[in-house]
């Protein structure tokens, strides 16, 4: 699906934000010897959502809505929502990392995209961009210590 507007891509973005949240609250169900590394992951992407949503709606205007400053296709930055359950936990952080890597590239694809119509929007992605490249250093450290 392809995404123009400031709306669409807010609305996809905290889409994302939820459908990783519940990826890592399954990922804490099924791997209890890490639930507060993954409930804490889960709580910080209601944060994200939050600084999102408040760069969004202090910078919003028709104008801003009208010049549609994105080209997002949706299909490239989705994810599996359910953990991979094999045998270990190999498998689900490789998963992890796949995708927050699709998440770190919408969220700096979208601020490029952006940068030129808005100046907030697009620091709250670079911003997300880096906690979730810094959550991604997390699960490398944790994959090479299974």
């Amino acid at each position: 699906m392809q995404l123009n507007t400031s709306a669409s891509v807010i609305s996809f973005a905290k889409q994302l934000e939820a459908d990783s949240a519940g990826f890592y609250e399954k990922m804490a169900e099924i791997y209890p010897e890490a639930a507060e590394l993954f409930l804490t992951f889960s709580k910080e992407n209601n944060n994200y959502t939050t600084m999102i949503q408040r760069a969004y709606y202090g910078v919003i205007t028709d104008a801003i809505e009208g010049c549609f400053a994105f080209s997002v296709e949706t299909d490239k930055y989705t994810f599996e929502r359910e953990p991979v359950k094999a045998p270990g936990r190999t498998d689900a952080l490789n998963q992890s990392i796949d995708m927050e890597q699709r998440l770190i590239s919408f969220y700096t694809d979208a601020a490029e995209q952006s940068k030129a119509f808005m100046a907030d929007v697009p620091r709250t992605f670079l911003i997300v961009a880096k906690k979730r490249k810094n959550r991604e250093d997390k699960l490398r450290t944790l994959l090479k210590e299974t």
